[in-house]
């Protein structure tokens, strides 16, 4: 008993001394999340996961040629997608770390790229056409912004900058198949959908967010919020992405 009175006067001689100071007597400390980087550009990130491309797309009714020349951009973007978790091993700076990069690195390349120049020749669109594809103003804009976000910083503001893409298209999934105006049946992008809302594809980007969970933790506020104007900045980037294919403007 005597111990929890020494414990209590304490505490109250340490309010005594907060009042007086004109300090809250406590204060609880936000820990950062990545909830927090969307809600920073809130407004951003709907137009970006409700997109108009995405509305017609989950309605069945986007134009075939925009989604054929979006397959193509989509290509490029996977190509340099790779070079970004090269950039990652480089820039990891542990184990755990390093391994995770090469492993998405290998995956990209050895697995992603195949089954995307498959599901690209059943849209009538060969390896060949891939190999020799000019880049769109939209698609070199974003990537580009990656790299030079990987480069001129460290790993966390690389995985931030890529943050828009994985975790973004699990949530645009995940948000159409809740949505009313949504077909499955008879809509030729239903496979579309069905990849990004799958098992699979949802566990790698819960993984991917769990990371910048943790990461994110440990930053100061400046931080913080320079890290949050790289994720609006290639929230942007990925709405304008959006609009190249639904516009066919390259």
């Amino acid at each position: 008993m005597r111990t929890d009175k020494r414990s209590t006067d304490l505490l109250h001689s340490i309010a005594r001394v907060r009042l007086r100071a004109n300090l809250p007597i406590s204060m609880e400390v936000h820990v950062p999340r990545f909830d927090d980087l969307k809600e920073r550009c809130r407004d951003d990130w709907q137009a970006y996961c409700q997109h108009e491309f995405i509305r017609q797309l989950g309605a069945g009714t986007l134009g075939k040629d925009a989604f054929r020349d979006y397959l193509e951009q989509d290509y490029l973007f996977l190509v340099h997608f790779a070079r970004a978790y090269g950039l990652a091993v480089y820039k990891s700076r542990d184990i755990a770390d390093l391994r995770r990069a090469l492993a998405s690195l290998k995956a990209i390349v050895d697995v992603e790229m195949g089954l995307h120049i498959q599901y690209c020749a059943g849209w009538g669109i060969s390896e060949g056409d891939l190999m020799v594809l000019p880049e769109a103003r939209a698609t070199m804009a974003y990537t580009r912004y990656v790299l030079d976000a990987g480069n001129r910083g460290d790993l966390l503001d690389l995985h931030v900058a890529l943050a828009p893409c994985l975790i973004g298209y699990a949530e645009i999934a995940t948000w159409l198949n809740a949505q009313p105006f949504v077909i499955h049946d008879g809509n030729a992008y239903a496979g579309w959908i069905a990849m990004y809302a799958s098992d699979e594809f949802q566990a790698a980007a819960a993984g991917e967010k769990a990371w910048l969970d943790e990461h994110l933790a440990t930053v100061t506020p400046k931080r913080f919020d320079e890290l949050a104007t790289i994720f609006r900045d290639a929230t942007r980037l990925e709405i304008d992405f959006w609009q190249m294919g639904l516009d066919r403007r390259f």
